[in-house]
């Protein structure tokens, strides 16, 4: 059977960056085997559930590069995709458990649990005894309680003293004891099942081959092997992905997330500016490894490397600042028209007025010094005269002969005819030479006078991309300003 994989995202908020990393590693392993990527939706929990949340999974995983093969809004022979659209399914299997004495009906209310929890201190294999006299009751009783409409749920029945092993594709050979596994409830009170239930029926018949998911999911293992077992099915292998940690430790939640200040949300990171190559490549090498030096891939090039054993067991820190870099290499490896298109809409956000000549030139000088293309709107001297001056750089940089040099600059500057780089250059050295002093002690205040701050590219290709009649302007007007 040729590989099936499947992304099960609950639409229940905005797609996290964590299930953004398992949906790719679903999408690598599909993609390097020739396989087929699932998407489904995982809407039982109806209460929670919200339209919004659904298309923002959808467009997360189109923005980032991994289309799926099968799924809402494409389709499929294994439809449909939405687990609420499948209860029937899960009704007849939840009765085929009862008939076969896999499963029995509980009359447990949350509010009796929750006394029951209370009262044993612990909900596990502790209290087993307790729970099966609590909440399992004869037949005839279900029968009249059944036949006066008591809100009921259907639970697994699990015997204790059994050990399950199975073979985790990252971690190798796992055990559970059922001592300490509850006998986990199946279908819910409002005719829903859980996602154990729903998890185990949808992965056989969509037939899934591979269940690739976090590592959260590992002590719902028993429960799942339990029901294969159940129906007379094959589980398919599985992998458990390792957490994505905070960078000081600890499991990357959203309130220490935000604490740190980093992004949690796909969404946040699309409106940030961050490239979703540059996102992919990344989460690619949070937790796996390729074997190599290489940390820069292209999509089937991380297709094509991609395995299980270079899949960390441990958590992976999350580095803010290593993902930035990514950001940077793909603004670097990117064309020029496209960082210019990419800038566009942050200028015109701030109302900055532009051409297309001047951006074009903004986006080539500032290419190397961005890690965002909306940055490149931060460098407003490209487009406006400066209105104010760094009040550090002119104590620093505009020293007692600046105002004089940078005046004779200007009048030098207008008298040429060809206005490159090179005749810039050439014409601040033959002052700087006659008057005996260092080639920076004009290149400073004239960068200062000219945009306003002592940073940027080359100032001598700053210059052609302002063009002369505006840098004479800004000169002669600093000159004026700052004496």
């Amino acid at each position: 059977m040729s590989v099936r994989v499947r992304f099960a995202p609950s639409p229940t908020g905005k797609l996290h960056i964590g299930g953004l990393r398992t949906a790719l590693y679903n999408w690598l392993f599909a993609r390097q085997q020739g396989g087929t990527f699932v998407l489904r939706i995982e809407d039982t929990d109806r209460a929670r559930y919200d339209a919004d949340s659904e298309d923002d999974i959808v467009d997360s995983l189109h923005w980032a590069g991994l289309a799926y093969d099968e799924g809402p809004r494409v389709g499929g022979p294994c439809g449909p995709y939405y687990q609420s659209q499948r209860a029937e399914l899960y009704r007849e299997h939840v009765k085929r458990l009862l008939d076969q004495g896999h499963a029995y009906v509980a009359f447990d209310t949350p509010e009796a649990l929750d006394a029951l929890r209370a009262d044993n201190k612990s909900y596990n294999a502790a209290t087993r005894e307790h729970m099966d006299n609590a909440l399992v009751l004869d037949s005839a009783d279900v029968i009249r309680r059944l036949n006066a409409n008591e809100p009921y749920v259907v639970r697994l029945k699990i015997e204790p003293g059994e050990r399950l092993t199975f073979t985790d594709l990252i971690r190798g050979s796992v055990a559970f004891d059922t001592s300490e596994i509850d006998d986990q409830v199946l279908l819910k009170s409002d005719g829903m099942p859980t996602y154990h239930l729903a998890n185990v029926v949808d992965d056989h018949h969509m037939q899934i081959t591979h269940v690739i998911r976090g590592e959260e999911w590992l002590p719902s293992v028993p429960k799942h092997l339990l029901l294969y077992r159940a129906f007379g099915w094959t589980p398919p292998q599985m992998a458990h992905l390792p957490l994505i940690l905070a960078p000081s430790g600890g499991k990357l939640s959203k309130r220490n997330a935000e604490t740190l200040g980093i992004p949690v949300s796909v969404e946040q990171y699309r409106a940030a500016g961050y490239d979703a190559d540059a996102l992919v490549n990344f989460l690619a090498l949070l937790g796996w490894n390729p074997g190599t030096e290489q940390e820069r891939f292209t999509r089937d090039g991380l297709a094509e490397a991609f395995g299980f054993d270079g899949v960390s067991k441990s958590g992976a820190k999350f580095d803010l600042d290593k993902l930035n870099w990514f950001n940077g290499q793909a603004v670097r490896a990117m064309s020029v028209g496209d960082l210019a298109d990419q800038a566009r809409p942050a200028l015109e956000e701030a109302a900055v007025a532009f051409d297309d000549d001047s951006l074009s030139a903004a986006a080539r000088l500032m290419q190397e010094r961005v890690t965002f293309p909306h940055e490149i709107a931060e460098a407003r001297y490209f487009f406006e005269d400066p209105t104010r001056y760094d009040e550090k750089g002119v104590k620093k940089r505009w020293k007692a002969d600046a105002a004089e040099l940078v005046a004779a600059y200007a009048e030098q500057l207008a008298t040429v005819t060809s206005f490159d780089a090179a005749t810039a250059e050439r014409e601040l050295r033959a002052i700087t030479e006659a008057r005996g002093v260092g080639a920076g002690r004009l290149i400073h205040p004239t960068r200062l006078a000219i945009s306003g701050v002592t940073f940027g590219p080359s100032l001598f290709d700053l210059m052609v991309a302002i063009g002369q009649d505006a840098c004479l302007r800004r000169m002669k007007h600093a000159v004026q300003v700052l004496g």
